[in-house]
């Protein structure tokens, strides 16, 4: 990647939303960012969360969704993973700042008589605070584009909204652009398009000091000329600056679509930046590939949040990725690991070509993942355990093949009298819940000949980590004797990273989290070989 040109300034796009949330403002700041690299310019993205909380890792998945984990071992917003699925930029711990940790460093600095025994305010104090937070990811990039998550008008947003309107003035007004994502409502009964929300939204934001230079409308019909001339006229914009952001069939058609749309060329005009036309011939592969797929697998995914699709974001987006890469379509069959706790029940996997046990917190369900193991064990059904789901493949085969009965995960039953998962001699669970984990990305050796070694195609690779408990080395000799293969260890030899199962088509598991490393433009090479396996099953079942 090319480093920012010597005396260039750096730019920056700020992205807000209205009307009401999930309207994708994460996917149009990444999508911006692709635009702009496939233009040439480098970049970076910052997520500003309006929360109390420091961060997202001990918030509840029904309320926040997935918690997305840094090279680092930050534990941010979902909206990182979008970040890093769609652009080169790699995220760290200082690319997402909630008010929580706004506040707690003020508070500390107040503490340390850092400002000289003035009245702490929000304004100037925690406006600054925000405003170097923007600063400190403006290295060697052109543009930063900056997300602020809520809605306007919500409370906690307020200092947000107040610290990049005061930016404009901080830097000049020629780097530094306002993009607002808006919803335009279509009612059938009237058989039209609503402006209303959209206007009252910007108003809102207008009342704030801010006025916006790009409207992103998201909408589900075609936005006439004389709708954008309406939006244009009573939100003091361009008609160009009043961009459709049309529902789409998938998430990596919208670059696309904004390219379309001209929305690359109206943010680098505003930006005052050389226009140049971008390089989307990745994205229109993909986008190929996505809407004429060669076949189909079905893939069971074992888990707790069935019912919510945002606790396992990354995980579904990695499975499209190895989708496009083995030109197939995944169609995924949501498995509540508690109906597998039942006799028989099992049975919901039969029809499955793969099965998945992603990672989790907590004993619910637990057996029911122990279960999907066995089941994938036992019908030669391709199997891949993500963290949890390792723990779960580690107790099935302790219990069933190594004759251990009571073996279990000392997180769950801390006087099982065989603990093959447990915490290791040196971690305590004193201090901050997240203290104890292992966090970030960690290096592992891979055994030459294993499953692992063939999906990456080489020995030493790193992954990222989000847990407490391990394998217990003290099993290690006996599993491996019953006919478990333990294919990845750490450097020092210390800790178990993957297992495989000898005596199976492919039956892979690893501690860590592969899916916070996939991109379209880069599966994941286990979810790869994973979703070839399970082309493979698919094709011998039907011939």
């Amino acid at each position: 990647m090319k480093k920012k040109t010597n005396g260039r300034k750096t730019k920056y796009i700020f992205v807000t939303g209205g009307v009401l949330s999930s309207l994708g403002k994460g996917i149009a700041a990444a999508s911006i960012g692709s635009l702009l690299e496939c233009c040439g310019y480098t970049i970076t993205l910052l997520k500003l969360d309006p929360y109390i909380n420091v961060d997202p890792g001990t918030m509840n998945p029904f309320q926040h969704g997935e918690v997305f984990v840094t090279h680092d071992g930050a534990e941010t917003d979902l909206d990182l993973g979008h970040y890093e699925r769609f652009t080169h930029a790699r995220m760290t711990r200082f690319n997402n700042v909630t008010a929580g940790r706004i506040y707690n460093d003020v508070i500390q600095k107040e503490r340390r008589g850092e400002y000289l025994g003035t009245t702490v305010q929000v304004i100037p104090h925690i406006t600054d605070e925000i405003k170097s937070r923007i600063r400190a990811v403006s290295d060697d990039v052109d543009v930063v584009i900056c997300e602020i998550g809520g809605t306007v008008g919500d409370i906690e947003s307020l200092p947000f909204l107040e610290a990049i309107r005061q930016f404009r003035f901080d830097q000049s007004p020629r780097h530094v652009i306002y993009v607002h994502l808006t919803l335009l409502p279509y009612v059938k009964t009237a058989d039209e398009l609503k402006t209303k929300p959209t206007q009252h939204s910007v108003q809102k934001l207008r009342e704030i000091g801010i006025q916006p230079d790009i409207l992103l409308c998201r909408t589900e019909r075609p936005l006439t000329e004389d709708v954008k001339k309406k939006i244009a006229l009573f939100c003091n914009l361009e008609v160009e600056a009043v961009v459709p952001a049309m529902d789409a069939e998938s998430i990596y058609q919208v670059p696309l679509n904004f390219h379309k749309e001209g929305l690359d060329k109206i943010v680098l005009d505003k930006l005052g930046l050389p226009l140049r036309e971008p390089d989307l011939k990745e994205w229109q592969a993909i986008n190929q590939y996505l809407q004429k797929p060669e076949g189909e697998v079905t893939i069971g995914i074992v888990g707790k949040y069935v019912d919510l699709k945002e606790s396992y974001k990354s995980l579904i987006e990695a499975l499209v990725h190895a989708g496009v890469s083995n030109r197939v379509r995944i169609r995924m069959k949501w498995v509540s690991a508690e109906d597998l706790e039942v006799e028989g029940g099992g049975e919901n996997l039969r029809d499955c070509d793969g099965i998945l046990v992603p990672g989790g917190f907590g004993d619910r369900g637990f057996e029911g993942k122990v279960q999907s193991a066995r089941f994938a064990r036992e019908n030669k059904i391709p199997y891949f355990g993500i963290c949890l789901g390792m723990h779960s493949a580690v107790v099935e085969f302790a219990r069933s093949v190594a004759r251990l009965e009571d073996a279990n995960s000392a997180e769950f039953v801390p006087g099982t009298p065989h603990p093959i998962i447990d915490l290791m001699p040196d971690q305590e669970l004193n201090g901050d819940k997240g203290g104890t984990m292992r966090l970030g990305e960690y290096p592992c050796q891979l055994r030459k000949g294993s499953f692992a070694y063939k999906a990456y195609g080489k020995r030493e690779i790193s992954e990222r980590h989000r847990h407490r408990y391990e394998f217990n080395n003290k099993y290690r000799f006996q599993l491996e004797e019953a006919g478990m293969r333990i294919s990845g260890i750490s450097p020092n030899g210390n800790l178990v990273e993957i297992i495989e199962i000898n005596d199976h088509p492919w039956f892979l598991a690893g501690q860590f989290h592969p899916e916070f490393k996939s991109s379209p433009r880069e599966p994941h090479p286990l979810f790869n070989e994973f979703i070839a396996q399970a082309v493979k099953r698919r094709k011998s079942r039907q011939s």
